[in-house]
């Protein structure tokens, strides 16, 4: 009976033992955190310390709004980031090089601008890849920005830009143009508590084009520098 005693107290032990070390693995996990991954490859604001602003344009469609917006830009002096479609480039080769030589910023926005949060790590990669090429053999700018055209930082997606030498952009403000064509309200998304660091997406409409003198000229009377991504983010604190 008394070997009995210890035997059971021994098993009480051990399983008592083995409970403690699953509840420690459970409730403090083993590994790096997928948010301290993304934090330091995903940007959702830029510097806040700065008087920074960042217009930024997704660009798989409205070739002809582009170039309007080109010289609202013009017209205040400002230069933005337009982080391009792949299929659209290969189509509007001419648009894209004109983006460059009034001196903006290339960003990569996918080939096809799927749904990076519905491909998988190598779809998502091949995406990248494919428009980062052809972008530079077209105009001869290799890019460091990715922006997913749905908003997706999965991690299929930032690993997959990372493999490839990309930041991942987000963004603060979206004016959402493209479901809402209203000139007002885009005024509105874009300004509305504007401060430093805002990333603020657009995309080339009719209603965009129409609002953007009105949004430029508010960050200027508000004191803010409409600058390119990559400079908004440089300050910002890595890791």
């Amino acid at each position: 009976m008394r070997r009995f005693s210890k035997i059971t107290v021994f098993t009480n032990l051990c399983l008592a033992g083995l409970l403690l070390v699953v509840g420690i693995v459970c409730f403090y996990p083993l590994g790096i955190s997928t948010v301290s991954q993304q934090s330091e490859h995903v940007y959702y604001e830029g510097d806040r310390k700065s008087r920074y602003v960042s217009p930024m344009f997704h660009v798989y469609a409205g070739e002809s709004y582009v170039s309007q917006i080109l010289d609202v830009l013009d017209d205040y002096g400002v230069t933005a980031t337009f982080f391009i479609g792949g299929c659209w480039a290969d189509d509007y080769a001419g648009v894209l090089r004109e983006i460059v030589l009034r001196g903006h910023e290339l960003g990569n926005c996918g080939y096809f601008c799927l749904d990076p949060g519905k491909l998988s790590y190598e779809r998502n990669q091949e995406e990248i890849r494919l428009c980062g090429e052809l972008i530079q053999m077209l105009t001869g700018e290799s890019m460091s920005l990715f922006s997913s055209p749905y908003g997706h930082d999965s991690d299929e997606v930032i690993k997959a830009a990372e493999s490839l030498g990309y930041n991942v952009i987000q963004w603060s403000k979206d004016t959402t143009a493209r479901q809402d064509q209203d000139m007002a309200l885009i005024f509105e998304r874009a300004t509305d508590g504007v401060c430093g660091g805002d990333l603020v997406l657009m995309h080339p409409t009719a209603e965009t084009v129409k609002a953007l003198p009105s949004i430029l000229q508010n960050y200027l009377e508000n004191g803010l520098e409409p600058v390119r991504v990559s400079v908004n983010i440089a300050g910002v604190a890595q890791g």
